[in-house]
């Protein structure tokens, strides 16, 4: 398992991409050493959008003291990261047809460049300096003996992304594919991809066809989270957008789960809502499902914990530990019969965690 970075003196320039501005910035110690700054990414062109990278992390080395061993960032989609190849991206259309962005990156300022998605990024960083030490943290200040090493998790925002770190390795699978949970089925729609359950459309989609309005005409996520909480026509249909949300969120989550048996962790734009869709998350997660009988049995083997909330928190610290008698013997072991996963929201905040999560990456990768 790699090491926490945070005492890592070792400086590395990450970049922060999006369809329309590159946000630049550079880490040391786990924290972030320069103020971040934007420049536009210059899509529509390569020549433009690769003149950008080059100014701007040119400005970056010049602003910090240390000199960087490695550049590290995040893009946003699938695309060749073992090999640093950006592909086809819709909201970046000057790297249709592929190009090796890491190697162009590495000839010019002569170290190693790293790409990786966005979504397995912010995980990585939640797992490194994020929700998953602090959750053990709690458990062992509880006196709880139990503790986490996997983390899987969500990012609810214009898309729908995910990551899985397993015993501190980052999932990235054979295609470098791993984790993509927008192509997961949408529990409510099933001819649909879960990501059209999972993101702000699906909050303001939800609300026109309750509202009976036009999609165009839907309000912002947080102006229908403001409607939710209101006490207007239209706070029922507010709540029933992110009810669905919750169930339709609940119900990749339970898939990830079964999968990596770890701990949760929620970011993105819409996470700021996450009391109007936890309830319904939390629902589904500890839901049922029947046998050919009609008998009802749990969806996990885990019973699924709000992390956010301090009675869940504790319960779930708690769990249900006691000691059991070896037989034969007067000797006894310390048994704790609840399985258990928690779910929680960003410990770091989206962004920070991603640059965490790509300064983690980078030093892993150089040792």
């Amino acid at each position: 398992m790699p090491a926490n970075p945070t005492p890592d003196d070792r400086a590395v320039m990450t970049l922060d991409a999006g369809g329309t501005s590159f946000k630049f910035s550079a880490m040391q110690g786990n924290e972030l050493i320069i103020e971040p700054f934007a420049l536009p990414s210059n899509t529509h062109s390569l020549e433009a959008c690769l003149q950008t990278l080059i100014e701007g992390f040119e400005r970056v080395r010049t602003e910090i003291s240390a000199a960087p061993v490695a550049i590290s960032f995040a893009f946003p989609g699938p695309c060749d990261y073992r090999q640093g190849i950006i592909g086809d991206l819709p909201n970046l259309p000057c790297f249709r047809g592929g190009v090796p962005l890491a190697s162009f990156l590495e000839n010019h300022f002569k170290i190693p460049a790293f790409i990786n998605n966005d979504g397995d990024l912010f995980v990585y960083g939640e797992s490194m300096a994020g929700l998953l030490p602090q959750v053990n943290d709690q458990l062992a200040q509880s006196g709880s003996p139990k503790r986490y090493r996997n983390l899987c998790g969500v990012t609810l925002g214009t898309g729908f992304g995910g990551g899985i770190v397993i015993d501190g390795k980052l999932l990235r699978g054979d295609n470098v594919s791993g984790a993509e949970v927008w192509l997961m089925r949408n529990k409510l729609n099933p001819a649909t991809n879960a990501e059209e359950g999972a993101c702000i459309r699906a909050v303001q989609r939800s609300y026109a066809e309750l509202t009976a309005t036009s999609l165009d005409d839907a309000p912002s996520p947080k102006e229908i989270g403001d409607i939710a909480k209101g006490e207007s026509n239209n706070a029922q249909a507010a709540q029933e957008a992110y009810r669905r949300l919750g169930e339709n969120v609940g119900d990749t989550l339970s898939q990830l789960i079964t999968l990596t048996d770890g701990l949760v962790v929620i970011g993105g734009g819409l996470s700021g809502a996450s009391e109007l869709f936890m309830p319904a998350l939390l629902a589904e997660m500890n839901g049922s499902y029947h046998s050919p009988a009609g008998e009802p049995f749990p969806r996990l083997v885990q019973k699924t914990f709000n992390l956010q909330d301090e009675a869940h928190l504790a319960e779930f610290c708690r769990g249900e530990k006691r000691q059991i008698t070896i037989p034969g013997t007067e000797d006894t072991l310390d048994y704790d019969p609840l399985p258990r996963t928690g779910v929680g929201l960003s410990r770091l905040g989206t962004s920070h965690a991603v640059a965490v999560g790509a300064y983690a990456y980078a030093l892993d990768q150089l040792s």
